[in-house]
């Protein structure tokens, strides 16, 4: 009997993909990362299952007898049933009557994976193992779909964008963080990112200022990379995008998606590594191939979070091991979770703990930057703290859906 190797190589490879794609979120973290807690900006970008599914054509059903997902929802109109028990195994039945479907009934001891659909149109892609649950995903190519994985942290079911994005209290303007763009008029006197930049001399403990962490309005949530994969992200296809999410060209919204994009398109300073993740599968994979197997995560934690600035003391500042080797990860104004990520040369980055004048205490990451010649000089930074580029040293505190990543 000949032996094909490839083809059994290629299965393997893509049976473990499945099998990935069908842990949660929290459980892939694990998986990935035993070794790094999950910061709160990681944390705050997932949803609950109720929450990830968008409209009542999808229905998720947890109980004693196990788990039943229906999406596509109108009657007779076709959708996708998955129903997952702890005796009978799995039961998946997708498509219209008399139009074409697929039924897969697979045992407790048994794993299965299955491709069914028309080329071009609807298809079903269901797999299923005695150890890593279930995974399903259905729609067409480039269009909505449901992407469900059954394992044992839980039910993991999302639905598709299908809703024009909220942004609130959100508007079109340069990102902070990008240290190529210039500054508004209003961002020096409006914006509160003016009050987290700072000199570096005054990092010192027993020093004071004015600062103001402000509670992120970015309640984007992450998309499974499979999701993500099959939506447009390019300034070139602007109409595509604008259409997904059902937001009207030339509106704030499509102002603020345009900015996300470019920002993640254009071209960095001298020695700048930039990458834009469009999905937490996409921004672990950054952080290991940019800093090696062993990484952690870190960021900005604050008791109390106000609408207006306040005097903060520093008590303490930690320089964070390994940090000249840092990554930083900032959360974009986007339909879902995106994230600009970077690593400059001559940073360092610290753990700063702060008392309020309020008695609330805060553990901000503080990234500090030797090295600004290559910044636009109209940056913010400059403007704030009314120096010119290259002069010295300009620190930042990063808000708290923001990333540093460190080796170990």
């Amino acid at each position: 009997m000949e032996l094909h190797i490839l083809p059994i190589l290629t299965f393997l490879f893509i049976f473990q993909r499945i099998c990935q794609a069908s842990l949660t979120p929290e459980n892939y973290w694990k998986e990935m990362l035993p070794n790094s807690g999950m910061p709160k900006a990681i944390k705050n970008s997932f949803s609950s299952v109720t929450e990830w599914i968008e409209d009542k054509s999808t229905s998720v059903d947890v109980g004693k007898g196990g788990v039943h997902v229906n999406t596509g929802g109108k009657q007779g109109g076709g959708g996708t049933s998955v129903k997952v028990g702890p005796h009978k195994g799995v039961t998946v039945d997708t498509g219209k009557p008399n139009k074409g479907h697929t039924s897969v009934s697979v045992g407790p001891k048994s794993g299965v994976g299955v491709h069914t659909g028309k080329p071009g149109g609807g298809h079903t892609d269901v797999s299923v193992g005695p150890k890593t649950g279930v995974g399903v995903h259905t729609g067409k190519p480039g269009k909505r779909g449901t992407v469900v994985g059954v394992g044992k942290g839980g039910v993991y079911v999302h639905a598709g964008p299908k809703k024009k994005p909220v942004y609130v209290g959100v508007h079109p303007g340069p990102n902070p963080f990008n240290y190529m763009y210039a500054a508004e008029e209003a961002q020096t006197h409006d914006d509160p990112s003016r009050a987290l930049f700072f000199l570096e001399k005054d990092m010192k403990q027993g020093k004071s200022m004015n600062l103001h962490f402000t509670r992120s309005t970015n309640n984007a949530n992450f998309l499974p990379r499979e999701k993500a994969q099959l939506l447009s992200f390019s300034s070139d296809k602007m109409p595509e995008i604008l259409e997904e999410f059902s937001v009207q060209p030339n509106s704030e919204e499509a102002k603020v998606i345009e900015n996300t994009i470019k920002g993640c398109e254009s071209k960095g300073i001298k020695g700048e590594q930039k990458y834009c993740a469009t999905s937490l599968e996409s921004l672990v994979d950054y952080a290991k191939n940019t800093l090696g197997k062993n990484v952690k995560a870190m960021s900005t934690e604050a008791e109390n979070i106000n609408s207006k600035a306040q005097k903060y003391t520093i008590v303490a500042v930690k320089k964070v091991a390994n940090d000249n080797e840092a990554a930083v990860c900032h959360k974009q104004n986007y339909a879902y979770a995106v994230f600009y990520c970077h690593k400059t040369r001559e940073t360092s980055a610290y753990v700063v703990s702060l008392v309020g004048a309020d008695g609330s205490r805060a553990k901000a990451m503080a990234i500090c930057h030797e090295d600004t010649k290559g910044w636009n000089p109209k940056h913010l930074a400059f403007q704030v703290l009314n120096v010119k580029p290259g002069s010295v040293p300009i620190c930042h505190f990063l808000p708290e859906d923001h990333i540093v990543w460190v080796p170990y």
